[in-house]
């Protein structure tokens, strides 16, 4: 062949990577009729399992996670999954439960991987698009559970289909428990809480992975990935007033609804006692990094031991980092009155709380008691607390989530985080199962519509958490860095 033609030919090949046993002259019509190179069989699985998944209506009002857990169910049944290792459980009414294990060799305990099926309330007349028709549009999944937490669900699933169809031999028996009512505080048929306390030995393990930690772009490109080890204890109470009323033309400045007014303002200018466990002060001093000075001479003033609101407000007047700091409550819900010209009889307003993980339930009621300056308001308890110690900061875990973290997103940092809202490993926590909160699926702080409009989530973003957590999960059951 002569010179010039070598030279075509081999920038044909670098340019496509195809056709070489052909001649220049039909190059272009094979490069035309070449067909797109076929994604794996396990990621066309996933992608199958998630739309699955998320069209069906899993909300409280009209959904059911009973019907959710029989398709997930059937989609490991059809895997060749033996069916004495794959149980749908109903803790209640419309309410459905799915156990599976991929059994080992049985050399160490289980590892528990979890997700919830259940999803906050959605309406169609709110949202942009049907929240649950699952879309692909602008390099986004859209739909109400895209992220909270069918992607973990759908991820976990597919990948345990993986790992069964490569043969592989775990060291320990890899458990996937999918529940219902997550999404609900006081939920009678929490999955999680319902496992426990009746089927413990169906999710027995040395450890879990869970929701709750994740990945943070900013701009675009991942900046941090984030692992839950703990979780703020949720309490919320009722203030209440009770008063003779009368008729709004002889008004009286100490009415119900006042006085009510009063002690809420009252409640929101206290602040609980500053101080930090392990987790938050691994956090702080890790993201504190980037922020102004005066910030950082507040955290070194507490981690010091020196709690004075004056040198702390720099940190106090940041919202994230004063939920690390305190135990919070805030005034969430108001009721008063029964009549336009009346005064009311009784005004009620709801305190949700966030205790620190080793915050005493009972002081925080007598702080809102002492906080509201008035007999006249009763601080009533609602619901019941769920005790929930922090896991501790497994070697194994934390190793495996740096390392593959640093393989796949070279350069961010591994942040231990604790988290302001609730999941399911608070159960796991309080029943002696240390859960490790990590998932993997980076997003834009604010960007994601997470409990609120336009659920999202990057297509490129959900698969490479697909791809972390498959090795991960592997790392941690096989002991392989595949």
């Amino acid at each position: 062949m002569r010179p010039v033609q070598s030279s075509i030919r081999a920038l044909l090949a670098a340019v496509a990577g195809v056709c070489l046993g052909m001649s220049v002259g039909v190059y272009a019509a094979c490069a035309q009729t070449a067909e797109p190179e076929k994604p794996p069989a396990n990621d066309v699985l996933f992608r199958a399992i998630y739309k699955e998944l998320v069209e069906i209506n899993t909300t409280e009002s009209v959904g059911d996670t009973l019907v959710a857990a029989n398709a997930m169910a059937k989609r490991l049944l059809d895997a060749g999954f033996p069916p004495a290792d794959v149980q749908v459980l109903s803790s209640g009414p419309r309410k459905g439960n799915m156990v599976a294990r991929l059994r080992g060799n049985g050399s160490r305990k289980p590892v528990l991987l979890m997700a919830h099926m259940d999803v906050v309330e959605a309406k169609r007349e709110d949202w942009d698009f049907d929240p649950f028709i699952l879309q692909e549009k602008d390099g986004y999944f859209r739909a109400r559970g895209s992220i909270d937490d069918k992607a973990m669900a759908s991820i976990f699933l597919a990948n345990l289909i993986r790992l069964r169809n490569e043969a592989v031999m775990p060291d320990r028996d890899i458990i996937l428990a999918l529940t219902t009512d997550e999404e609900l505080a006081n939920s009678p048929h929490d999955g999680a809480r319902w496992l426990l306390e009746n089927h413990r030995p169906l999710i027995e393990a040395e450890l879990a992975l869970n929701e709750g930690g994740g990945g943070t772009l900013r701009n675009g490109k991942p900046v941090s990935s984030n692992i839950q080890l703990a979780e703020k204890v949720y309490r919320s109470f009722t203030l209440e007033v009770k008063d003779p009323g009368g008729h709004s033309a002889q008004p009286r400045r100490d009415n119900a609804i006042t006085k009510l007014a009063e002690g809420l303002i009252r409640v929101a200018d206290y602040e609980f006692p500053a101080r930090l466990n392990p987790v938050t002060s691994a956090y702080l001093q890790i993201v504190s990094k980037f922020d102004p000075p005066e910030v950082r001479t507040a955290l070194a003033a507490l981690m010091a031991g020196d709690n004075r609101p004056e040198v702390l407000a720099p940190l106090s007047k940041r919202a994230n980092y004063n939920a690390q700091i305190r135990t919070t409550c805030v005034a969430t819900m108001l009721e008063a009155g029964h009549a336009e010209n009346a005064m009311a009889q009784t005004a009620r307003a709801t305190i949700n709380c966030r205790l620190l993980p080793d915050e005493n339930p009972d002081d925080v009621a007598r702080q809102l008691k002492a906080a509201v300056k008035d007999d006249k308001i009763a601080v009533i308890p609602l619901g019941t607390i769920v005790d929930s110690p922090a896991s501790p900061m497994s070697p194994e875990v934390i190793k495996a989530v740096e390392e593959i973290s640093a393989d796949m997103w070279p350069g961010i940092p591994v942040i231990p985080t604790q988290s302001g809202g609730y999941t399911d490993s608070r159960w796991l926590r309080k029943y002696g199962i240390p859960a490790y909160g990590v998932s993997g699926v980076f997003s834009e702080e604010g960007k994601s519509g997470v409990h609120g409009l336009n659920e999202q989530v990057g297509v490129k973003q959900l698969f490479e958490a697909k791809e972390f957590l498959y090795r991960l999960v592997r790392r941690v059951a096989v002991g392989d860095p595949h």
